[in-house]
């Protein structure tokens, strides 16, 4: 799977995104300063939110403490939409960044709108059960990034299916914790592992942790292939997303921990590394003498033992310390001196 020049899937690095979402705060040039930050923290990609609250709530939709409470939840999404003219401006934008331009939409005119900006869709949780969107979506033919918090894996399966039989061929899926912020107790980054063994797709962790580090890293040695946080200009700003986004400093620290455990991970080879040629050399035992040994002496446990070599020549392997025992030395050996088979009579000489 690609999304624009990036491979997606375990084994490739994993695609980072910012999610901006609407921490614009309505503020054209915030929006702009967020993907400003976000390519100076080093992530591939910054996404944006395209919603519109008469397409996304009941107008009489009641009040939610965690939004505001002397507003609906429609009126408070009405406050966070993002103004359509902006998209081609944000995408030119991403570009001179060198970073993707991505956005989740809600509805069907988002679908349409923002086709010729984005590489790849972004399906939120709220929608997977939405299939007639799901299927609009699939049509496009572009790669999709499917999120499922707040849903049963029988849920999650067929809005898989929903999105296949509607001609998607390159599907990855988040998994995610809708709790915002998550306990870092409860983000259960082991579900990565189901949904990649259930789907045999790409899979990913949409994080809502306020720790930079714990749950990426965690999520990268699951094999994660694609990881989304919030981030924020400021957290003290005003708005629902603000307060469990990232700063800048912290998502810069969330792409370097990202990067370290990549390279931390390895390739799960199994042999002698080059850097630890020194200690192969000084620090694996072999067979030594640990007394003089003179010419057509006896080797016994009292004059020889497994030990390292430090900078003495290796001796013989660990393995052969018994068969040495009550052999003949064909020379003398020094003290320390490793000990190895051509130290040894042979054993058809000392028959004759």
């Amino acid at each position: 799977m690609e999304i624009g020049s990036h491979q997606i899937g375990t084994g490739d690095e994993t695609f980072v995104i910012a999610e901006a979402g609407s921490n614009h705060n309505g503020d054209f040039e915030t929006a702009k300063e967020l993907i400003d930050r976000g390519a100076e923290a080093g992530v591939d990609a910054v996404k944006f939110q395209v919603f519109a609250a008469d397409d996304l709530y009941v107008e009489n939709s009641g009040t939610d403490e965690d939004l505001a409470e002397d507003q609906s939840i429609h009126d408070v999404i009405s406050t966070l939409e993002l103004p359509r003219k902006w998209i081609p401006e944000l995408h030119e934008h991403c570009e001179r960044r060198d970073v993707l331009f991505l956005a989740t939409p809600f509805d069907q005119r988002a679908i349409e709108l923002l086709d010729e900006h984005i590489p790849a869709y972004k399906i939120a949780s709220s929608s997977i059960t939405h299939l007639a969107f799901l299927e609009r979506i699939a049509e496009t033919g572009k790669p999709i990034i499917m999120s499922t918090g707040a849903h049963e894996l029988a849920e999650v399966k067929t809005a898989v299916q929903t999105l296949r039989e509607a001609g998607a061929t390159d599907v990855a899926l988040f998994h995610c914790v809708s709790s915002y912020p998550t306990p870092i107790n409860r983000i259960n980054v082991r579900a990565i592992d189901t949904l990649r063994e259930t789907f045999s797709v790409p899979v990913g962790l949409s994080d809502h942790t306020t720790d930079p580090v714990i749950a990426p890293a965690a999520a990268v040695s699951r094999g994660a292939a694609i990881l989304e946080k919030h981030f924020t200009l400021d957290r003290s700003m005003e708005g629902p997303d603000h307060s469990f986004a990232l700063e800048p400093a912290e998502l810069a620290e969330m792409v370097d921990a990202v990067r370290k455990t990549e390279n931390a991970l390895g390739d799960g080879n199994i042999g002698v590394q080059e850097i630890e040629a020194h200690t192969y050399e000084v620090a694996r035992r072999s067979v030594h003498a640990t007394r003089d040994i003179a010419e057509g002496e006896t080797l016994t446990k009292e004059k020889v033992a497994v030990l390292r070599p430090g900078k003495q020549d290796k001796g013989a392997p660990p393995a052969d310390y018994d068969d040495l025992l009550g052999r003949t030395a064909k020379a003398p050996i020094e003290k320390d001196a490793g000990i190895t088979w051509d130290d040894i009579v042979d054993p058809m000489q000392e028959d004759q």
